[in-house]
């Protein structure tokens, strides 16, 4: 045997190895379902995409019940810039007023939301776009910030315009794909009492679509490796309360807040895992799933 095909041996001795490490994970998850937030560099790069669209069809052809709650901020600023329109945050959340809400939910719900369920058709599966104003899937409120001021110390709250949060999720639509071959691709578009729409955060959505439907995991693609202590070292697992104190004391800042306790809420609301993983990592999610080390950061409830 030369050394080329001594080389393709050892490889094919890996494949077999990673496939058996695979086994007991696909027999504990199977007929589970995992929420998957998608966003970021994940959604945004081809490769990862396609990566990505490859690996949900395994997921659900080894028998787990995965559904997508996606994102699109990248692609919605792009759009708005497109149409002359200026675009404000306030704490990460885009305020958005009459005519913006209806481009969120043209660039969600149309364009972005059938990338990914046509993505998810070439790469072998089957899969159904909907919003969360579909069947009512998500009814929502408006959302409401309290700024206090840091020369007078009064409190105001701001208007956000229709940037809302679930009130409600109904999930007897996404049941009804439970044990079908259909992939169901969520938009975070929310419905009021009044029929008006309300633009959701995806992180947000995905948390209360989990919570609502008992799902075994929250996976949430981000662009960071996972959560980092305080001395910028990844944690690799934590208990909810562990979260908790890494949030008060300073160590968990910025855009990983919202991310990290959307997470907690998942758990302290019965989802026995969340996993907040790095979406610019190739197969993350099969990393995550079928391995033994995993990757990431995991949070239960200890």
């Amino acid at each position: 045997m030369n050394a080329k095909d001594i080389g393709l041996t050892k490889h094919w001795l890996r494949t077999a190895a990673t496939l058996t490490e695979a086994l007991p994970y696909m027999q504990r998850f199977a007929g589970q379902t995992f929420v998957i937030k998608y966003g970021g560099h994940a959604m945004g790069e081809d490769k990862l995409a396609l990566n990505f669209a490859r690996d949900l069809v395994l997921i659900k052809q080894v028998g787990i019940n995965p559904i997508v709650v996606h994102g699109g901020g990248p692609q919605i600023g792009q759009m708005l810039d497109r149409l002359g329109m200026r675009s404000t945050f306030v704490d990460g959340l885009r305020v958005t007023d009459a005519d913006a809400v209806g481009v969120v939910e043209m660039v969600l719900s149309g364009t972005i939301n059938k990338q990914i369920v046509g993505a998810l058709h070439e790469a072998g599966g089957l899969a159904v776009g909907l919003s969360g104003k579909d069947g009512r899937l998500i009814e929502a409120r408006k959302l409401r910030r309290a700024q206090r001021d840091p020369d007078s110390n009064i409190e105001k709250i701001l208007d956000l315009g229709f940037v809302g949060e679930p009130a409600r999720i109904n999930p007897e639509i996404l049941r009804v794909f439970t044990g079908s071959d259909i992939i169901p691709v969520i938009a975070p578009i929310g419905v009021g009492a009044a029929g008006e729409t309300y633009n959701i955060n995806a992180d947000t959505a995905a948390g209360a679509v989990a919570r609502a439907l008992g799902a075994r995991k929250l996976l949430m693609l981000t662009d960071v490796a996972g959560v980092l202590d305080g001395k910028g070292e990844l944690v690799s697992r934590m208990t909810a309360s562990q979260g908790r104190a890494l949030i008060r004391d300073g160590a968990v800042r910025g855009g990983m807040i919202p991310k990290l306790e959307t997470c907690l809420e998942a758990v302290e609301g019965g989802i026995p895992e969340s996993h907040i993983l790095d979406g610019r990592v190739p197969h993350v999610l099969l990393l995550e799933i079928f391995t033994e080390h995993g990757t990431g950061t995991m949070i239960d409830r200890g």
